[in-house]
């Protein structure tokens, strides 16, 4: 009787163990399916993407007739004697984006030979875009890449290129000489930018017929009085927009000027490449 107490303790405790395993076996199962859902519950969650700041609004939304932005007394005193007083307008297809017109004529009047000038003027404006940048920006590449152009201009000796204060935010002259149609020529071109536009003006004169050539100084000065002037025209053309026309029907007849300048530059040439028809000279 006393050995077969224990006997019978050692087969209970057997017995439990399994129960024992068993439970463990459950208790891990659990555990594991837990975290397999968590994971999963967590991959499952898009990831919220950052979101992208709002690119700076352009500051102009519109280009001013190029064919007035520069006045007609300027126009008189540096290109004398122009064939067109009201100048001609560069085609384009969108007038709000890039315009042009230029100016030339022979001045024959002088008793030592004759003078000739030409002035082109063109503008190129850009709006802001979420993918490219802003329009100022832009404008900024488009300026970096029209001084080094003229820079380079073919055919050009003795180039110099200075920042030019006073003109727009930024601005630079580039003088040069040139010799074609057997004479020699002293250019200057000025690049601006203003806000998202950016404006470029090229002046240049010859003399004939024994004429002298024009000096540098004189050439450079009369570039960058037409090109302050340019530049200005695109301010006061925003402003226009947003003041109130004057009463006495001044509205439409800004409107008509507005038609009748977009249908002179559909027939205008094309002032990315002007051809300079060569003068004749005085005969002696």
């Amino acid at each position: 009787m006393h050995r077969s107490a224990p006997r019978l303790s050692r087969i209970l405790a057997c017995a439990a163990v399994p129960v024992m395993l068993v439970a463990v076996g459950c208790s891990s199962d659990s555990d594991s399916d837990s975290k397999k859902n968590a994971g999963s519950s967590s991959s499952g969650t898009p990831s919220a993407k950052p979101t992208e700041p709002a690119v700076e609004a352009a500051k102009f939304d519109d280009l001013p007739d190029p064919c007035t932005s520069v006045t007609k007394k300027t126009i008189k005193d540096l290109v004398p004697g122009a064939k067109k007083e009201n100048g001609t307008a560069g085609r384009s297809n969108d007038l709000s984006v890039r315009s042009s017109c230029s100016w030339n004529g022979l001045d024959d009047k002088g008793v030592d030979g004759s003078q000739y000038r030409w002035l082109d003027v063109g503008f190129t404006r850009f709006d802001s875009d979420q993918s490219l940048g802003s329009g100022a920006k832009r404008a900024t590449a488009e300026y970096t890449k029209q001084v080094t152009k003229a820079k380079a201009s073919e055919g050009a000796e003795k180039v110099a290129a200075e920042p030019t204060a006073g003109i727009g935010e930024e601005a630079t002259t580039i003088t040069y000489g040139l010799s074609k149609t057997d004479e020699d020529f002293a250019y200057a071109t000025v690049v601006a930018r203003t806000g998202n536009v950016v404006v470029t003006l090229t002046y240049n004169g010859a003399g004939y017929a024994g004429a002298k050539t024009p000096s540098s100084t004189s050439i450079v000065k009369g570039a960058e009085k037409a090109a302050k002037e340019a530049v200005a025209a695109v301010a006061d053309t925003a402003d226009a927009k947003v003041t109130p026309p004057a009463k006495g029907g001044s509205e439409d007849s800004g409107k008509g000027g507005e038609k009748d300048g977009a249908k002179a530059s559909a027939k205008g040439g094309d002032s990315d490449s002007p051809k300079s028809t060569k003068p004749k000279a005085k005969s002696s």
